[in-house]
């Protein structure tokens, strides 16, 4: 068959005249897989995104005009296919079974310990595969023959529901195995997830059809993969790394778990990079401290991790007991969402006057601490989430985050609770709280004057390690310099004697003098620095080095235009707003000249044009060690030559410098396709300047 909309066809398959149909399908989805495999698999993109499209639509209008060319393999499958009515069931060859679970130290030992015993080896170590144990959902997937047929979820072990099409959605994975002789049968095991990012777009989507928002990314591929529209699951994003296998025939199962996950990279099928084999319960637990510490840089949810003896021989031996293997078992890291009750709702103030609703807790540990307050963002936030005093609610701490509430249980909600009203004057000074149109943050009017609350906090970070770091002048000796009213502004910090310290409560005469030496170094500081202390709104440190950078002088910066300031890297009208606000206010420009009369001062800037730089409007994130630089060094080097380094990878991210055990930013910069540059590279772009 041959037909005008497919002959002759441009692009890639110009030259190739009288191509019949059935090759033309067969050649674009053989092409289409490699990309997607480049572009999903890979990180690596040989072609544009419209030339991918481009071909995708050409597959798409020949398989819908020649329904009998369309193929199981297809990649026009992933868009999704027919709704379904239900899912239905599918009976697993072999059984998924969970494992158990350790929380303590003494936990692991032990599992090594009957490990070793079951295998009468009491003297030796055992080596173990460590895998990462993700937040998702467990998932079979059956290859008959190479090709994807079949995906079932783990349901009770035995029986699980169907959601083929569903997971066909997923782009990293494979509808066709990457081999020239594939098994007859391959079961792979693993768990579907979705990144944090894409947690974060799917919410923001739903924030904008004003729909419900999912409460954490194991609920949202959750909801995603139960859906019996599987285009809607296609607009998701979901994820996959495998971790284990079921049945399989016609193939030589490998000799270790290590073994399995290379053979199923090989294949194209995605494992994780955060993975390890290591000799030795001290090993499990060094892993487990190590992964542990980077929890939250991960683009994805972890809740522990899981111990598997490597060797399938010696798995084989130690056998299951009751519905868990003996060979292996999830280590978890201590909860971070639990329930608990809504005593009060409060509001703080913050040093810009941002007025925060807190909700006081009944006391819960969650995420390794006691917690008895969460933030509640913003009166838009509250509403939004319908918290109430009262509410049993799901408190969530991740790492050294600030406890939020993520949601209340309805269900369990009193009858007569009453639904939260922003106060209309600020608890701490009286004055009226306002908000502006461009903002979703309600603020004290009263300002430093008149607001004891905007005063500390000002006075706090006027103090702090990345401001004027003035070392043991802390929150509470501010507080107590504020209340007995010796202390109303930055300045006044440099006026203090020693007697109106000592007098203070938990303060000698020794202490006294100690914080009247740091006073006295903190004198010499940076301009960056002092910009930064100024608690300038929407000014933080990488500003306050532009602006520094542009202007080199604080008279020059005091005197600047909108005109000038949007002329700085990353300054924008809001920011250039906010610092043209707080310059004409006379009380600002005061503060300042009573700083620099006090003694503060700066090594003079060469006033330097980085607009045209190498970096000029460029962010770079550093990640591992370098061979030469410090973090400190490099840092420098990319913000002299008109660069921004931030913390976290992101699409705006312009290059990722990566040296030596580079970890989760680099597995995100590849994600993302951003640029990643050597120490070496960095220096010879520099240089070319």
């Amino acid at each position: 068959m041959q037909n005008d909309l497919f002959a002759g066809n441009a692009g890639p398959q110009a030259g190739r005249e009288q191509e019949s149909l059935p090759d033309l399908a067969q050649r674009l989805r053989r092409e289409l897989t490699q990309h997607g495999y480049n572009y999903y698999t890979l990180d690596a993109p040989t072609i544009p995104d419209a030339e991918y499209d481009k071909l995708f639509q050409q597959l798409q209008a020949l398989e819908a005009q020649y329904p009998e060319l369309k193929t199981t393999d297809s990649p026009t499958l992933r868009v999704g296919g027919m709704i379904l009515p239900e899912f239905s069931q599918v009976q697993h060859a072999v059984a998924m079974l969970s494992l158990n679970n350790g929380f303590e130290d003494d936990d692991v030992i032990a599992f090594d310990r009957r490990a070793r015993e079951g295998l009468e080896i009491i003297d030796q170590d055992i080596e173990y595969a460590i895998d990462l144990k993700f937040d998702g959902l467990a998932i079979n997937l059956r290859y008959v023959n190479g090709v994807f047929t079949q995906a079932a979820t783990r349901g009770d072990g035995y029986t699980g529901e169907d959601v083929t099409e569903n997971i066909r959605t997923i782009r990293s994975l494979p509808l066709r195995l990457r081999c020239e002789k594939p098994p007859a049968i391959l079961d792979v095991r693993g768990e579907v997830l979705m990144f944090k990012a894409d947690f974060d777009k799917l919410n923001q989507r739903q924030r904008d059809l004003g729909a419900k928002e999912f409460a954490n990314p194991r609920n949202a591929a959750a909801g995603s993969l139960r859906q019996l529209d599987s285009k809607i699951t296609a607009q998701r994003s979901l994820r996959f790394f495998a971790y284990g296998i079921g049945l399989l025939e016609d193939a030589d199962l490998p000799t270790s778990h290590r073994a399995l996950l290379d053979w199923y990279q090989s294949m194209g099928i995605p494992t994780c990079e955060e993975k390890a084999v290591v000799n030795g319960a001290p090993a499990l637990l060094d892993f487990y401290r190590r992964i542990q510490e980077k929890r939250a840089q991960l683009p994805y949810e972890i809740d522990g991790v899981v111990y598997k003896v490597n060797r399938f021989d010696q798995q084989a031996t130690l056998g299951f007991v009751s519905r868990a293997p003996r060979f292996a078992i999830a280590h978890k890291f201590p909860a971070e969402e639990a329930l608990t009750t809504v005593l009060d709702i409060e509001v703080q103030v913050g040093r810009t006057g941002a007025i925060t609703p807190v909700a006081r807790l009944a006391p819960v540990f969650v995420g390794g601490v006691t917690v008895t307050n969460a933030t509640l963002h913003n009166e838009e936030e509250i509403q939004r989430k319908d918290v109430r005093v009262g509410d049993t609610v799901i408190v969530r701490r991740a790492g050294d985050v600030i406890p939020e509430v993520v949601a209340s249980v309805l269900e369990k909600r009193p009858e007569q609770t009453s639904v939260f009203v922003l106060p209309k004057q600020c608890p701490i000074c009286g004055s009226d709280i306002v908000k502006l149109e461009d903002e979703a943050i309600a603020r004290c009017s009263g300002g430093w004057i008149k607001c004891a609350a905007q005063r500390k906090g000002g006075l706090f970070h006027f103090a702090s390690r990345k401001a004027l770091n003035i070392e043991g002048l802390g929150e509470q000796l501010i507080e107590q310099l504020v209340d007995k009213n010796v202390v109303t502004t930055a300045a006044d910090f440099y006026k203090l004697g020693l007697m109106a310290l000592a007098e203070l409560d938990r303060m000698a005469e020794k202490s006294a003098q100690n914080v009247l030496d740091a006073l006295e170094a903190s004198k010499s500081t940076t301009l960056p620095r002092f910009i930064y202390a100024l608690g300038i709104r929407h000014v933080g440190e990488s500003t306050a080095k532009d602006l520094a950078l542009t202007f080199a002088d604080m008279e020059a910066l005091m005197a600047a235009t909108e005109e000038q300031l949007l002329q700085v890297n990353d300054v924008g009208p809001v920011v250039a707003q906010s610092i043209i606000r707080f310059f004409a206010d006379p009380f600002n420009v005061e503060l300042v000249r009573q700083l620099i009369a006090s003694g503060i001062h700066w090594p003079v800037i060469e006033k330097m044009d980085l607009s045209t730089a190498i970096f000029a409007g460029k962010t770079l994130v550093l990640t591992g060690t370098l061979p030469t630089l410090s973090r400190e060094q490099a840092g420098a080097l990319i913000e002299k030559n008109g660069g921004k380094v931030a913390g976290s990878v992101s699409k705006k991210t312009s290059y990722v410098v990566a040296g030596e055990d580079a970890g989760s930013k680099l597995l995100k910069a590849r994600e993302l396709g951003v640029t990643v540059l050597s120490e070496e590279e960095l220096l010879a772009l520099c240089n070319a300047q």
